[in-house]
């Protein structure tokens, strides 16, 4: 296939749509576990009846079309429908609120809305009411009062679409968080969308599938999944949706995917699954288990194997790791990951077993694959290989920067922001990465002020900071939850009005309300500190570091105070606004040190949970901060044994996290050296180990 011969997406769905004709290509899941398929002929006919109609209402090139859906057939019909007639789509969020909506009607003014369901069309309805915006016309996927349905379109002549728009001309419009709030417009256009499938379709080539499957469960309207879909349509894919995220374990089973995309939240929830399972099982399933682990950690890292372990490795493929692919469906070949960063220990955990998970990195604005590691040589501390079709640099202050035809064409209407991050056809991704000479890109830290969650949400923290401060109660506000489940912040009040924690409550609930579900704050919690330079602090997410400097900044125009903060273990140098500190703490008291301490000596208090649950209170506990709770994790997880079958591989990881955290502070805390920290905790742990020689009184 040559990609450079395509002038827009739609003719790369001709294309492959004369090629594959009656091969089943759209798989609708039924509650009662059948299915429905869609041939390429039969998709055709439908993408003509909708094309037919877009084009009575008068839309032509350059009218937006608002796409509101969960991920079923009718949104790929829609989306190709709508680029059928040279428009541009506008997929929208199920999770949006009213407000949002307004927003995005006054924004790029659609002519037109394609909505799924009556309780999404209610709430879009609601907000164009709000701000007097008519659509030109409204087609819904579901039965809707006095709304025509897609199902109802009759053919009225015979009218193959032949789509005129060029590579540059723009496709689609994806909003995503911004810098002050307000969501901005990403225009990408047909040539930049084309550019990733033409590298993502020769990474999936090497898997050496014909026609793969593919389970569609991510939201449509997020840049990943909605430039999928397209690469879903240059491999000939048969693809399934799952648009019901409590029966996707079900729905794997059902469809049997050769490749499935997802965000580092899915991932994560997989690995403590299978971590608790394999912990309630036998000895003997766990012992394989681990050697499972074991050797194919061994492999991935390219370490030699003895004969027999090569041997009994090929005997656990079999036993061990065959029966964890057919818990997916039997066909598995690759997990990719985007959205957001993977944690090392789970990509090597899913790879040992089996399951070749690739991570890869981009942005809305890159279309939006920047890299990813190829299905032969994954290197699981990286974001992988940059795509051929991309070029990318890294400047002088190690942020990344990003150039070709994937990168954005502009933000909607909206020049001033497009200059600030487009420069010399150079986009700046706000991230901090190294370039190996391999290509390899390695991401190591954020620049930009936008929080990345582990579902892969792109929140910008200023807009929920901004609407916290409209609170004459509240003074500041810090929002956080980078590579977390959820939003938390915390809160300066006024001094001058005195609150109790039901009332700071309300405030953050009445917040809430005008947030769409991602934005909202699950947790806040209210402190005030000052630090000087040399002090140590804790960082909750990297543990302790120290202040080794506090400078004064010019943004915007405005001058800032900002501490740097260099985080040894973790390599990093962190630099956080003076007036938004206080996420920081002061290391712990000598007394606070010893209760601490007195903490590893008590008793083991496990909740009788499920493991995932437990696990996500454990990593909830450790990145806390709270020396109290991240002792409480060290106490729980303790074995007195060294046999790795009565601790599994996650009890491990959230045990040496939490004791390396506990350590460092101890150590400085103390003064005494890291051996001899070690000797105290172990002692207070009971266990038994040699004091170092020369020990600290």
């Amino acid at each position: 296939m040559e990609f450079k011969s395509f002038n827009n997406l739609y003719e790369l769905y001709q294309s492959q749509a004369d090629k594959f004709k009656d091969s089943p290509f759209l798989f609708r899941i039924n509650k009662d576990k059948s299915t429905n398929a869609l041939t390429w002929v039969e998709t055709s006919r439908q993408i003509n009846l909708l094309a037919q109609y877009l084009a009575k209402q008068s839309v032509s090139k350059g009218d937006r079309v608002m796409l509101l859906s969960e991920g079923r057939p009718e949104w790929m019909i829609s989306d190709l429908s709508i680029l059928a007639v040279n428009a541009i789509t506008v997929p929208n969020y199920t999770t949006y609120s009213e407000k949002d909506f307004e927003y995005i009607l006054n924004d790029c003014q659609p002519k037109g809305l394609i909505v799924s369901n009556n309780k999404l069309f209610d709430t879009v309805s609601s907000a164009a009411k709000k701000i007097n915006y008519n659509f030109k016309f409204v087609i819904s996927f579901e039965e809707i009062e006095n709304i025509l349905n897609i199902n109802q379109l009759t053919e009225t002549e015979q009218n193959n679409f032949t789509s005129e728009a060029k590579r540059k001309d723009p496709a689609c419009i994806i909003y995503t968080s911004g810098t002050q709030g307000n969501p901005k417009g990403v225009v990408l256009s047909h040539g930049g969308i084309l550019s990733n499938c033409e590298d993502a379709k020769n990474l999936v080539d090497k898997l050496e599938i014909k026609q793969p499957r593919f389970l569609t469960w991510l939201p449509l309207s997020h840049s990943y999944e909605h430039t999928v879909q397209f690469v879903q349509i240059s491999l000939g894919a048969q693809i399934y949706y799952s648009p019901i995220i409590e029966k996707l374990l079900e729905n794997i089973k059902i469809a049997k995917p050769h490749v499935m995309t997802a965000v580092p939240r899915f991932y994560n929830n997989l690995y403590n699954k299978m971590s608790s399972s394999v912990k309630k099982s036998s000895v003997i399933k766990r012992s394989l288990f681990f050697k499972t682990l074991e050797l194919g950690g061994k492999k991935f890292k390219k370490e030699k194997l003895s004969v027999f372990e090569n041997i009994l490795n090929k005997i656990l493929d079999k036993i061990v790791r065959k029966k964890i692919i057919n818990n997916f469906g039997g066909n598995l070949k690759a997990f990719v990951s985007g959205g957001g960063p993977l944690d090392k220990n789970v990509g090597l955990f899913l790879n040992s077993l089996g399951l070749k998970t690739l991570q890869g990195y981009g942005l809305t604005e890159t279309s939006p694959v920047v890299s990813c590691n190829p299905v032969d040589d994954i290197r699981i501390d990286t974001v992988g290989k940059v795509f051929s079709n991309n070029l990318v640099k890294i400047a002088d202050d190690g942020e990344i920067l990003v150039k070709g035809e994937n990168v954005m064409l502009e933000y909607w209407h909206n020049p001033k922001a497009t200059a600030e991050v487009i420069q010399n056809g150079w986009l700046h991704t706000g991230d901090i990465g190294e370039l190996d000479s391999e290509g390899y890109l390695k991401i190591t830290d954020r620049k930009k002020h936008i929080i990345v969650t582990l579902g892969g949400d792109n929140i910008s923290p200023s807009k929920i900071e901004n609407l916290l401060c409209l609170h004459d109660e509240i003074e500041q506000a810090y929002v956080h939850g980078d590579n977390e489940k959820y939003l938390s912040c915390l809160l300066v009040l006024n001094k001058n009005i005195k609150l109790h924690n039901t009332q700071i409550q309300l405030l953050i609930d009445k917040t809430n309300k005008s947030l769409p579900a991602i934005e909202k704050i699950k947790k806040q919690e209210t402190e005030k500190r000052v630090y000087k330079v040399k002090d140590y602090v804790i960082y909750p997410k990297h543990g302790i570091g120290q202040i080794i400097s506090v400078d004064k900044l010019t943004i915007a125009g405005i001058d800032v105070s900002v501490y740097k903060i260099e985080i040894t273990k973790d390599k990093l140098n962190l630099t956080i606004p003076t007036n938004q500190q206080n996420h920081l703490r002061p290391l712990s008291s000598l007394n606070q040190i010893n209760k601490a301490l007195s903490i590893l000596k008590g008793k083991a208090k496990i909740k009788r949970t499920m493991w995932s649950r437990r696990a996500a209170e454990y990593e909830q506990k450790i990145n806390s901060g709270d020396i109290y709770q991240i002792a409480e994790v060290v106490r729980d997880l303790n074995k007195n044994t060294d046999m790795p079958i009565d601790q599994s591989y996650s009890e491990r990881q959230l045990f040496e996290k939490a004791y390396d955290r506990l350590l460092g502070e101890v150590s400085i805390v103390l003064k005494i050296s890291v051996d001899e920290g070690k000797v105290r905790l172990n002692k207070s742990l009971g266990k038994k180990i040699e004091e170092p020689a020369n020990q600290s009184a």
